[in-house]
């Protein structure tokens, strides 16, 4: 091989290679750069939608209770929602009792039946033995008809019913403020009560009993309950869980 040929081969390659090697260095930076500005999620919101709450230990034959709800049962606005959440509660009270039962927040902040509906499938890959449905809250605030906020939910009840028939269910009733209208406060009331008479599922009359409409049990905006509301949350959602279990 002449000298000529060898020094354009020469060439080609080292340049072949420098070029590769820079195309390979600018890949890691922006991938680096990505890892590091996904590290923080937005304040309020779960990036998973399910988080669980129990930090005891597990046997092997330890049954799931899932918590499905919007930002009341993701704790919202709550300073370690992972512990002061009223699933983060239920669940301190399950371990104390020494029960074999670990909690999964299924909350996602702003959620609506609508919403739940569509999400309901992936929290229903995991085996569900108790299946507690907090939702309805944003409906009643944004308005929506209570004939579709009532047809949703029994959606996603028909759907935990197909998947997990042998679970147990319960319902949490929730309320609107006045300013909805006399009318259409009535109406959403009545959603929880049927749906849990017609399903056979045990009932929470009231979610926010004792907690609602309170100054000091609730955050800022009147709606969120504080790290002490939570705690009465807990404890409303408790007498009628610990019937179940």
């Amino acid at each position: 091989m002449s000298p000529g040929c060898l020094k354009i081969i020469t060439n080609y390659l080292e340049n072949n290679f420098m070029h590769k090697l820079h195309y390979c260095s600018l890949i890691i930076i922006i991938l680096f750069s990505c890892a590091c500005g996904n590290s923080k999620s937005t304040p309020g919101h779960s990036d998973t939608a399910a988080t669980q709450t129990s930090t005891t230990p597990q046997p092997a034959n330890t049954k799931t209770i899932l918590f499905f709800g919007d930002s009341l049962t993701a704790g919202y606005g709550l300073d370690d929602p992972q512990s002061e959440a009223f699933p983060a509660l239920v669940q301190a009270k399950i371990d104390s009792a020494k029960l074999s039962y670990k909690v999964i927040n299924g909350g996602l902040s702003g959620e609506t039946s609508a919403g739940g509906k569509g999400r309901i499938d992936w929290l229903l890959k995991q085996k569900v033995d108790i299946f507690i449905l907090e939702l309805g809250a944003n409906d009643g605030l944004r308005g929506i008809p209570t004939t579709e906020t009532a047809q949703n939910l029994q959606t996603i009840i028909d759907k935990v019913k197909a998947k997990y028939p042998d679970a147990k269910l319960i319902l949490t009733g929730m309320m609107v403020p006045p300013n909805m209208g006399a009318d259409y406060a009535t109406a959403f009331k009545k959603i929880f009560p049927a749906l849990a008479q017609k399903n056979k599922m045990a009932f929470v009359p009231f979610l926010l009993q004792n907690v609602a409409g309170i100054k000091e049990l609730n955050q800022a905006d009147g709606i969120h309950p504080t790290a002490k509301g939570a705690k009465i949350v807990a404890n409303n959602v408790w007498a009628v869980l610990k019937g179940e279990i």
